[in-house]
């Protein structure tokens, strides 16, 4: 139900937010984007030179004065070439991803440095031996193209954990539309502080109520005043999400926001079907978005069962002293079983025992979990007191269950559950049989793929996602499978245990 735009109206407080915003806004254009392409230049400059020394140092020319004229001159064919490498790596976007999509990482970049560096080592090393000014050996050369991949792979992930540390990585943001999922949006960029989205308000002309989670935050203006928004507030990114406004209305901002130099992002029509995947392909011009089909390589399933044992199995082996360490402090902290043991739904929704270090009191009641997830399972519920959809019981979580919480090591042992072929190192979050009572029609296509430790949900949201949306993700992943994907969230699922502060 709508309300006023009155219900919105500036507060003292906000008021002074926006005027800081305005004084800090005179000398912007782009702030993010210059900031990172900079920094990731010098990264991969670094990256490149280091891998070039410690190849030299490896497999370097000998003490000879004609092997010394050799090797300068080697040294100094590298050094000329130095601008080619970051000419190709901007053919290949490695620097243009930072500024237009909110969350992109250095995983990202993977493929890409790869096919730069085994692209660039070869080219150079033709024009070299062709040319006759440098005769590099082939030990030399494959040393450096691998430091090269990890070298580069590593100091853009340097560059960018600085760059995010910084003022000018904030994005002024603006989303138009302050409706249902105008304002989930805005939910989701004010909790998700890594994007590094500075949201500054709303712009509609007919807002709905405001969510808790958004106070603090105004209805700015209407479409119209969209130009003095971003000229006096140094928008860098408007996020259209639906609105009232006509489709006619909505498609001239959108082409006058594109004149403006700002970075647009739309929210699409059936979002909730659309996985993180997707392709864009046109029809005369006109863009399609492609969902991805079920056909999937003939020996993905058990390419997929392969790397599960076999990752768990080291996993497994790498961890030993950690399950050692936790169990004795579990057995000292409080009485009761090293291992908590629970009933869960699997792939077809096959029942199984999942495994978890214990981390309450043997006697704590799961009916104020059922009440919870009752709660969260729209996506328009407001997040507790803790800023997060996760349910707090510290009355009945262990000294030695925080920091396994914390930690996400008290999910360790489910890699048992991998081995013996319950689970999947990436899938949908296992779930209880009573959490299906609140399932709509659609997320039991989560049960079409193994169940896993990590998945979607669990790297793109955590407890910043209310149950539905988990299992909206969950159905996207099923939708989606594919080898590239888990590679990309286990990839992905380090990183992000190390940046998060908290857990589901």
């Amino acid at each position: 139900m709508s309300a006023p735009a009155t219900a919105w109206q500036l507060d003292a407080v906000e008021g002074e937010r926006l005027i800081e915003v305005r004084r800090r806004a005179q000398a912007t254009g782009n702030r993010r984007g210059r900031l990172v392409r900079r920094a990731l230049v010098v990264a991969d400059v670094v990256g490149l030179v280091v891998a070039f020394v410690v190849a030299e140092a490896l497999f370097g020319t000998s003490e000879l004065p004609t092997d010394r004229v050799g090797g300068l001159t080697e040294i100094l064919v590298f050094l000329v070439t130095l601008p080619g490498w970051v000419v190709m790596a901007k053919l290949y976007r490695l620097y243009d991803n930072d500024d237009e999509r909110a969350d992109h990482s250095t995983i990202e970049d993977l493929v890409g440095v790869f096919h730069l560096l085994t692209v660039g080592t070869w080219c150079v090393y033709v024009v070299a031996w062709g040319s006759g000014a440098a005769d590099p050996g082939m030990s030399r050369l494959i040393a450096f193209w691998l430091l090269g991949v990890a070298f580069v792979t590593v100091a853009r992930g340097i560059a960018r954990a600085r760059c995010r540390r910084h003022p000018n990585y904030l994005q002024n943001t603006i989303v138009v539309g302050a409706g249902q999922i105008g304002q989930l949006v805005g939910r989701k960029l004010v909790m998700h502080r890594e994007y590094g989205i500075n949201l500054l308000g709303f712009v509609d002309s007919n807002p709905r109520e405001r969510r808790p989670e958004l106070q603090g935050l105004s209805v700015l203006g209407g479409h119209d005043d969209m130009p003095r928004l971003i000229d006096t507030l140094g928008v860098e990114r408007v996020v259209v999400a639906f609105s009232n406004e006509s489709n006619e209305s909505t498609a001239r901002l959108v082409a006058s926001l594109q004149a403006l130099d700002v970075q647009v992002d739309i929210v699409p029509r059936l979002f909730e079907v659309v996985g993180p995947h997707v392709k864009v392909h046109a029809v005369e011009g006109m863009p399609l978005i492609a969902l991805p089909t079920s056909k999937r390589f003939p020996f993905s399933r058990p390419i997929k069962r392969t790397v599960d044992v076999v990752g768990a199995s080291i996993l497994l082996i790498v961890s030993a002293p950690i399950f050692a360490f936790a169990a004795w402090q579990i057995r000292r902290d409080s009485p009761g079983p090293v291992f908590f043991r629970q009933v869960r739904l699997g792939k077809d929704k096959r029942e199984f025992t999942i495994l978890k270090f214990r981390t309450m009191r043997v006697d704590t009641d799961n009916a104020v979990h059922r009440e919870f997830i009752a709660a969260t399972m729209s996506a328009e519920a407001s997040t507790p007191s803790n800023g997060m959809y996760k349910l707090e019981r510290e009355d009945a979580v262990t000294r030695s269950g925080r920091w396994l919480r914390k930690t996400s090591l008290d999910e360790l042992p489910q890699l048992l559950n991998v081995v013996r072929g319950d689970m999947s190192l990436v899938g949908p979050r296992p779930c209880l049989e009573y959490e299906t009572e609140f399932f709509e029609p659609r997320h039991f296509e989560r049960f079409e793929v193994p169940q896993g430790i990590t998945g979607l949900w669990q790297v793109t949201a955590r407890a910043h996602a209310s149950f539905g949306e988990a299992l909206d993700m969950d159905v996207a992943y099923a939708r989606s499978w594919s080898l590239g994907l888990d590679l990309w969230l286990m990839l992905r699922t380090p990183l992000h245990m190390l940046r998060r502060k908290g857990t589901a």
